[in-house]
This record gives C-alpha cells, sequence and structure tokens, in this order.
C-alpha cells in the first residue's frame, strides 16, 4: 500500500453519512473500551472495501462537504467538519533530533517539530490488549481555569506488551549503512558501529543479518547470514566499515531490498534498518523515486523499512517520507544511551508488527463541541471518508507501543453529555483481515482540572505537546508559557520518578533561555468545527 491520502495529496473531503453510533452496511461491530464507555464487544469486517465513516449528524439530516447549491448559483456554507482521520504515528525521531539540537546550543527548525511524535516519546500507561490490535483509552481535562470552556482530549491506542527475549519470532534483518564523507563527524558513523555491536549481543542465534554499506556507491558486506557461530565475523564486518565520498541513499536502500528478498527467511520479522544522517546528495534524493524502485519487495514480501538518524545535521524530511512510504517508522539516536534503548530495550517494538494500515477516527459530537484541533499529524491525515478503504495506506505498529492524539476541544457552553467516539481500524498483520475498535468520552471525564488532581501522565502528554507547539510558533489554547512548563516538567519529573520527564524539563529550560523568555505565539480563532 503506497498512497497516503493527505500526505501524498492535498484531499481533504468529509461527507456526512450518518448519525454516530450507527452500525454501518458490512455488519461492522465496534468494541469499546474506556473511561466512559461499556461495553466490550468485538468482531472483523472482512470485506476490505471503502465502507462509509461513522459522522456525526448534521442538523437537518446529512449534507455535502462543498454545501448545497441555491437557485443564484451561489452554494450555502458547508457545515462544519467534526471527524479527525489519520494515520497511525510511532515515529520518535523529531523529538530526538531537537533534543540533540538542543543540547549543542540551538533551537530546532520548526518543520522539524513534529508535536506527535513529543507526545510519543514518554510513558503513558495505558491498559494492553493481550491479543494483536489495541485498546482505546479516551479522557480528558480542563486546560484553564474552572468555567473555561477550553479542555483537552486524550485518545490514546496501546498495542500488546512487547514479548520477552525468547519469545519473540525470529528476525531477519539488512542493515543499511551510510558511510558518505558527513558520516565522518563524531556521533554518525562511531555511534551506528556502537549500535551495531549492541545488536550483535542482543539478537539470538537464530536471527540472521546482513550488511549492505553505501556512500556514492553500494556495496553488499555481508549476505544474509544467521548468527549462530558467526558474530565474529559480523564484528568484524562493522569494525572495517570507514566513512569515504557522497552520499547516495538510493544506491544503498536499493540494494538493502535486494538482499533483503534473496535473503528472505520465510516466518521471520523480514526487516531493512537504514543508519544514516539522510543528507542524500548524489543518485536520486526524493523519498518517492527510491522506494519506488524497490515497491514490489515491500508488496510481494512484507519487507518493512526502519530509519534510525545521526548526525546533528540530518535529513529529516528524507528519512521520516522514506520510512512512511516503506511501510515503517523512524526514530533518532545522539548517544550510546539512546542506542542502547533502541537496540535493547525497545528492540521487538521495532521488529515485529501487530498491526498494518492502521487509521484512527475521532467523531465529535456537534451538540456538545464548538471545536476542535488535532495537536499534529498534519502529514498523517486521511480523508474521512477513506477510513474504512484499506486500499488506503495507514500506520504500522509493533508490540509495546502506544500511540497517543491529543485535541484542543472547546465546549459548547452549559455543554453535557457526550463528546466523542474513537475508533482505531486495522489489518492483522498476517491475514490482512480488517478489525475495529472503539472508546468514548463525555463531558463528566474532561471536565476536572489539568493540572490539580489530574493524570499525572496526561499532564506529561500536555508538556510535550505545549512545549512542542511553542517550538513551531504556535500556541494552543490556555498553554502555558515556557517558564512555567519547565517549573511543570520538573514537578512531573519528581513525581512520576521517570528521568525521561526530567530530560524534557531540561529541554524546555534550555528553550526558553534561547529564546531568550519568549515562546508564546498567537492562538486562532474559527467559527466552528476542526481548526487547522
Amino acid at each position: 500500500m503506497e498512497r497516503r491520502t493527505g500526505k501524498y495529496t492535498k484531499k481533504y473531503v468529509r461527507t456526512w453519512q450518518g448519525a454516530l453510533g450507527v452500525l454501518l452496511a458490512g455488519g461492522v461491530l465496534l468494541t469499546g473500551c474506556s473511561g466512559t464507555s461499556t461495553g466490550n464487544k468485538s468482531t472483523a469486517d472482512r470485506r476490505g472495501g471503502a465502507l462509509p465513516a461513522p459522522g456525526p449528524a448534521a442538523p437537518g439530516g446529512a449534507a455535502d462537504r462543498d454545501g448545497a447549491e441555491k437557485p443564484d448559483g451561489l452554494r450555502e456554507s458547508a457545515p462544519p467538519d467534526y471527524l479527525s482521520t489519520f494515520a497511525l504515528d510511532v515515529d520518535t525521531a523529531s523529538y530526538g533530533y531537537a533534543r540533540r539540537t538542543l543540547a549543542d546550543g540551538g533551537l530546532p527548525e520548526p518543520s522539524t517539530v513534529r508535536p506527535e511524535e513529543f507526545v510519543n516519546s514518554f510513558r503513558q500507561g495505558y491498559r494492553r490488549p493481550d491479543g494483536n490490535g489495541f485498546t482505546v483509552n479516551v479522557d480528558g481535562a480542563r486546560a484553564g481555569d474552572k468555567g473555561d470552556d477550553w479542555s483537552l482530549v486524550r485518545v490514546g491506542l496501546a498495542t500488546r506488551a512487547a514479548p520477552a527475549r525468547d519469545e519473540r519470532p525470529p528476525a531477519a534483518l539488512t542493515f543499511v549503512v551510510d558511510i558518505s564523507g558527513s558520516m565522518a563527524e563524531e556521533g554518525r558513523l562511531d555511534l551506528v558501529k556502537k549500535s551495531l555491536d549492541l545488536l550483535t549481543d542482543e539478537l539470538r542465534d537464530d536471527d540472521s543479518v546482513s550488511l549492505v554499506t553505501f556512500s556514492d556507491e553500494a556495496e553488499t558486506l555481508l549476505p544474509m547470514t544467521r548468527l549462530r557461530d558467526h558474530r565474529g565475523r559480523i564484528r568484524d564486518r562493522v569494525d572495517a566499515m570507514e566513512p569515504t565520498d557522497s552520499t547516495n541513499v538510493e544506491a544503498g536502500v536499493r540494494r538493502g531490498y535486494e538482499e533483503a528478498v534473496d535473503g528472505h527467511v520465510e516466518g521471520a520479522n523480514n526487516r531493512v534498518v537504514l543508519l544514516s544522517d539522510a543528507l542524500a546528495n548524489t543518485g536520486e534524493t526524493d523519498a518517492d523515486a527510491i522506494l519506488e524502485r524497490i515497491g514490489s519487495a515491500r508488496r510481494d514480501h512484507g519487507i518493512t523499512l526502519f530509519g534510525v538518524g545521526v548526525g546533528s545535521d540530518y535529513g529529516d524530511a528524507l528519512m521520516e517520507r522514506l520510512t512512511d512510504k516503506g511501510d515503517g517508522h523512524t526514530t533518532y539516536i545522539a548517544d550510546e544511551e539512546q542506542a542502547r534503548k533502541v537496540f535493547v530495550d525497545q528492540l521487538p517494538a521495532h521488529l515485529e508488527l501487530t498491526a498494518r494500515d492502521a487509521k484512527a477516527q475521532v467523531a465529535f459530537d456537534r451538540k456538545t463541541v464548538e471545536q476542535f484541533r488535532l495537536v499534529g499529524y498534519e502529514d498523517r491525515k486521511v480523508a474521512d471518508e477513506d477510513f474504512r478503504d484499506d486500499r488506503v495506506d495507514g500506520g504500522e505498529v509493533g508490540p509495546g507501543h502506544t500511540v497517543t492524539a491529543l485535541y484542543a476541544v472547546r465546549l459548547r457552553p452549559g455543554a453535557s453529555g457526550h463528546v466523542a467516539t474513537a475508533t482505531v481500524r486495522w489489518l492483522d498483520p498476517r491475514t490482512r483481515a480488517p478489525h475495529e475498535q472503539r472508546g468514548t468520552v463525555g463531558t463528566g471525564a474532561i471536565d476536572g482540572p489539568l493540572w490539580d488532581g489530574g493524570s499525572k501522565r496526561l499532564q506529561v502528554t500536555a508538556v510535550a505537546a505545549y512545549f512542542a507547539e511553542a517550538l513551531r510558533g504556535e500556541r494552543l489554547p490556555d498553554a502555558p508559557g515556557l517558564g512555567e512548563l519547565a517549573s511543570r516538567a520538573r514537578k512531573l519529573a519528581s513525581a512520576t520518578e521517570d528521568d525521561s520527564v526530567r530530560k524534557l524539563a531540561a529541554m524546555i529550560g534550555q528553550a526558553e533561555r534561547l529564546k531568550g523568555g519568549s515562546g508564546d505565539g498567537g492562538s486562532r480563532e474559527a467559527p466552528e468545527g476542526e481548526l487547522d
């Protein structure tokens, strides 16, 4: 599946397809699990077609997104949009790169800041399912003082816990390593070598690896080889890598996929792992064109792409696009501690899939909600009517992952009752049968204060999102300034005893110093419905 609607097109058409909560054609049953939902039914829709997406009822019946035509040839205003649809994202590279940039004394470029990747870099504590698929957790809190009409709504999706080292399926990994001249900088090729050394120790005897390097051309240093009794041979090949010449990412990715296909291991998790600063300057430099040439390897063999970024000067946009189109995800490492986290602590989550082409759709209730805005996910938007079209690409998610979508929601005056229903749809990674789960939230669950007595993990989520928006020069309603955010993050680090939150607090403090104490952008207003 290569088309990610909303990322590769400008098609953001919404349609109203009936009342929220109605079971639609095809007999799909939606199951619920959240603080305010009840019931626990489950089934799979096996038609795989483009079924209509659930939407809130429009006053007076369904209405076309473009509005109705009047006798004078003009069009009535379109009804507000109360659906939000996006492909799931487990990338964290944007947060890792921002952390590196701030540590080096600079502010990240706003275009490299993706709030969803900041939020998804932190533990959430969601309940997890027993098998493949997701649980859906929906909660929230009032963002400002009592009586304020803006709240935060958190939609949290969790996959099953990652298996123990000895319980996961075997892996067949093709490492594609950038050895171009730019990789000579400290923290690039030297860090890649350390990472591969850690990984060689962590992999099992029944796992297999191959090794491809690229600069101006690509070379296979090691064909697919079972690790048993070959760890020394693998380390020798890794140690021999030296930086040289220019960066031909196309040659490396193409050769990597050729090796992955040639060495494909039936029943294993087959994956290409690209380790690079992604500063392509030779050969094809467009992600779509690069991956078009190896499209059959992805479609026919299910080989996914995991991108690991390094370097103070990093081609964030190219790496993200490559992994999006390669049915994978990205992370960024700046030191050995982060390398150990990725290649040891989180290894099963990066190797195995529990869901393919996963998408989420949140339907807000127009009776209680006046405005809402999804924080981040701009590159992951999917046309609302494509939610159940399984030909439209979604995100790939492994075990041990959580995915969080945070919304700023403005309730109508005196609103009470249902606020939103969140539905996640995914394909089984082996059978490709579609499944769905859903959760709901009401006004009572989001009326409590965010900062006083609320969930600590929800507060961490809010701090990460507010921080990302400030780095982009934007501001969510009722968002604190950077100074207050840093103070709250320090308190949360103490309360949660979470070192990652302590590092977040340090990042916010550094950003405030670099911004000279500023960092509050303006907020935008819109009449009703979804805010851009």
